[in-house]
Formats: C-alpha cells, sequence, structure tokens
C-alpha cells in the first residue's frame, strides 16, 4: 500500500484523466451548431462527432480494462493519455467535417484506454474507508466532468479566441494532457512485473461488436424516429451475446483468460450492486438530456441557466464523498438509502411540475436533494461492487462498472428523449412523465441495491 501522501498524488492524477474524458463526452454536444456553420457539415455528420467519441468510448471500455490487466493500469493509462491529447488535438486542426469525425473516434478510444485504469488504480491502492473516499472524489469527477462539458464549451465558444470559433473545446485538451503525462510518468507506481494474461481477441470482437449493436441504435436511431436499421441492430445484439457468451465458456473450459473472468459475472453481489447502479446513473444521464431540452426548447432559457440548474446538482452530489467516510454507523446501508434519497429528488420535482412550477430557484434546490441522492448511491454502489471480489479482479471489475453506466446512459437518454419528444407539445408534462419513470426506476435500483447489502 502506497504512503497517504503518495496515493494522494496518484489519485489526483487518475482523476484529472476521468475528468478529461467526461468533458469531452459533453462539450461538443454544445458546439455543434458552430462546427456544422463553420465546417458547412450536414446535421448527420455533426451528429456522428457528437456521438463518435460516445460510441468509441463505450464499445472498448472493457477491452480498455483487460488491456489494463495485460499491460499494467500505469502503462495503459498513460499510453490511453497519449492517445486522447493527440486525437484532441487532430479535431482541433481538422480541416473538415470527414477528418474531425474519424478524430473523435480516436479520441473516445484513447478515452476507453484510458477511464478504466482509474476504477482500477482506485482499487488497487485504497482498502476500507479510503476508497469509500477515493470513491467519493471519483463520482464527483464522472458527474462534475459532464456538467463542466457543456458550461467550458459555452464560454469557449462564446469568447472566440483570436477567431478560432469552436477549436479550443479540443485544443484545451492538449497542454493538459501533456502536462498530466508527464506528472503521471513521475507520480504513478511502476506496474508490477509478473506473468500477464494474453487478451482474448475473440472475446474483444464479440463483445465489441455486441456493444455497438446496441449503442448505436441507442444513440442515433431514438433521434432518427427508431428506423427498422435501429430495430435490426437490438435484435442482432441478442445473438451477438450469445456468441459472445459461447466463446468466453469455451475459452474459460480451455483454462485460458476470458475477457471478462467468469467469478465476476456469477458473483450475485456484482450483478445486484450493478443493477442498482445502472437504474440510478441511467437515470442522471437523461436527466441532463432531458433538464436542457426543458429549459432551452420548452421554457427558451439560454445554456448557461441550464448548466447552472446542473451546477447545484453537482455541488449536492460532491457532499457524499466527504460525509460518507466519517459516518461511524450505517454505511451499509448507504447503497439503499442514497437510491431512495434519489427517488425522493425526482418526486419532489415532478411534484412542483404539477403544483403549476416551471422553472426558477426552488427547482435547483430540489434538484440537488437528488444529487445528494446519487452522490451516496454511487459511492456506496461502486464501493461496495468493487469491495466483493479481491484485487485480482480490479480490472474485470472496472471494466463491467464503466460500460455498465455507459449503456445505461444510452438507453436512459434514448427512452427519456423518445418520452419527451413525443409530449413536448407540453414541456412541462413531458418533464413530468419523464421524471414519474425516474421514480420507478431508482425504487428499482432500491430493490437491486438492499438485495446487495443483505
Amino acid at each position: 500500500m502506497l504512503l497517504t501522501r503518495h496515493r494522494g498524488a496518484v489519485l489526483a492524477v487518475l482523476l484529472i484523466g476521468q475528468f478529461m474524458a467526461n468533458i469531452d463526452t459533453a462539450v461538443a454536444n454544445i458546439a455543434g451548431p458552430s462546427i456544422g456553420a463553420d465546417l458547412r457539415a450536414s446535421a448527420g455528420a455533426v451528429g456522428l462527432v457528437v456521438s463518435g467519441y460516445v460510441v468509441a468510448f463505450a464499445v472498448l471500455l472493457i477491452t480498455g480494462a483487460r488491456l489494463g490487466a495485460s499491460l499494467g493500469y500505469r502503462r495503459t493509462f498513460l499510453l490511453g493519455l497519449a492517445v486522447f491529447t493527440a486525437a484532441s488535438l487532430a479535431c482541433g486542426l481538422a480541416p473538415g467535417i470527414g477528418a474531425l469525425v474519424v478524430a473523435r473516434f480516436v479520441q473516445g478510444a484513447g478515452a476507453a484506454l484510458m477511464v478504466p485504469q482509474v476504477l482500477s488504480g482506485i482499487q488497487l491502492h485504497f482498502a476500507g474507508r479510503d476508497r469509500l473516499k477515493a470513491l467519493g472524489y471519483f463520482s464527483i469527477a464522472l458527474s462534475g466532468g459532464a456538467v463542466a462539458g457543456q458550461l467550458l464549451g459555452g464560454v469557449l465558444i462564446a469568447a472566440d479566441l483570436f477567431g478560432t470559433g469552436w477549436r479550443p473545446i479540443f485544443l484545451v485538451n492538449v497542454p493538459i494532457g501533456i502536462a498530466l503525462a508527464v506528472a503521471g510518468r513521475r507520480l504513478l507506481p511502476p506496474d508490477p512485473p509478473g506473468h500477464r494474461d494474453r487478451l482474448d481477441l475473440g472475446g474483444v470482437l464479440a463483445l465489441s461488436t455486441t456493444v455497438l449493436l446496441v449503442v448505436l441504435p441507442l444513440l442515433l436511431g431514438s433521434e432518427r424516429g427508431w428506423p427498422v436499421w435501429s430495430w435490426i441492430c437490438l435484435l442482432l445484439s441478442i445473438p451477438a451475446l450469445a456468441v459472445f457468451e459461447y466463446g468466453e465458456r469455451r475459452t474459460a473450459a480451455r483454462g485460458d483468460r476470458p475477457l471478462v473472468a467468469r467469478q465476476v459475472i456469477r458473483n450475485p453481489s456484482v450483478r445486484a450492486g450493478l443493477l442498482a447502479h445502472g437504474c440510478t446513473s441511467g437515470t442522471y444521464f437523461a436527466l441532463l438530456f432531458v433538464l436542457a431540452l426543458y429549459l432551452q426548447d420548452g421554457l427558451h432559457k439560454g445554456p448557461a441557466y441550464s448548466g447552472f440548474a446542473m451546477v447545484i446538482w453537482v455541488a449536492a452530489f460532491g457532499l457524499a464523498g466527504p460525509v460518507i467516510p466519517r459516518l461511524r454507523r450505517g454505511v451499509r446501508w448507504m447503497p439503499v438509502v442514497g437510491c431512495l434519497v434519489l427517488a425522493a429528488g425526482y418526486l419532489c420535482v415532478l411534484a412542483y411540475l404539477v403544483l403549476g412550477g416551471r422553472s426558477g430557484p426552488l427547482l435547483f434546490v430540489l434538484l440537488g436533494v437528488g444529487g445528494l441522492g446519487l452522490g451516496i448511491s454511487a459511492n456506496t454502489l461502486i464501493g461496495a461492487v468493487t469491495s466483493s471480489m479481491p484485487t485480482q479482479y480490479a480490472a474485470d471489475l472496472s471494466g463491467v462498472v464503466a460500460t455498465n453506466a455507459q449503456l445505461s446512459g444510452a438507453l436512459g437518454v434514448a427512452l427519456a428523449g423518445s418520452t419527451y419528444a413525443a409530449l413536448a407539445d407540453d414541456p412541462r408534462g413531458a418533464l413530468a412523465v419523464v421524471l414519474a419513470g425516474f421514480v420507478v426506476l431508482t425504487l428499482v435500483g432500491a430493490a437491486a441495491a438492499h438485495r446487495l447489502v443483505r
């Protein structure tokens, strides 16, 4: 175990990498209109700039986690950071929309190499209450990065630095990435020597195909009215998953290392935790999307107003990180408490809308209740899942937790976005229906969390 001061430095390096990756998940949403106008690109091409990053990121997360176990988490983190930084430079200098789309895919692949190592590093170097505290900061990086992406994108584009328009939103990653690479080489502990498992390439191909068949229609199909191809992709994901499972069983039967350890998949605590985490994180990603539609398209508020609404959420979210490790009693039940507080937050916002509210400070305060609940549940759910197995499974757990969050988020955005769009003639009513669905999902999450802690 590292010395405390060294662990703090290691955590800072890892979380800055996580924060950068999350910012770039959201920042291109704000820049879309500016990119389209500057590069004379179609709406579909601009959509690929936004979704290409997320698709590559989601598809390659588990592969990135396994590479961390094969090559070492330090080496893989620095490799992912280098790819992410170089791709950010390519994005900022892209001469046309085609080059920008390709660079965004590569940038997402770099993030997929880098991000799983963050949770793996926390599992390897922190234990007990120290891990819970580290996970609190990890959750802030997750949530805060998404909101910061919206705010940063708006500020940089409005500033139009040196007449460069949208390009600084990508170029700002370059000096940060270089500085972080230098710090990472100095501060991250060397990967321990020893036997490294060979990467299961067949599993990589099968799982990547399965995730792609799920993520692509969820991201692109919903905004296009669910065309036939989107349903075909979702149907094909079922046999693709069966092929992946068959291949994993055969790999394990031969005595080789499957892409995801069978012990992780079979662990009931992991399954219950992933269900609870998926239900809660899915509603969060969906809330980011739907609330922006409600405030900007429904109430004609500006992007800054929409971003500020979520800043309150993130501030409340951040309270859980330092508070939970200080609790002497009841920590075990905090996953359930967090899910119930999140459900109460959504229920309060729903009641506010039903009683005639539209926007304003009270809406922001009520959102803060939900943010606090998500902070409690996210910290303790990830802590419980990662503590349910030895550190030899750190990479497997990191990969499945991150992929579960991405798939849940994509599903949540697709379902909530489609529901809101179908009822958009009445923005307040549409948001109320979506929030009612969020309440149900978080209660399902509470039930799964109860099973986990029991």
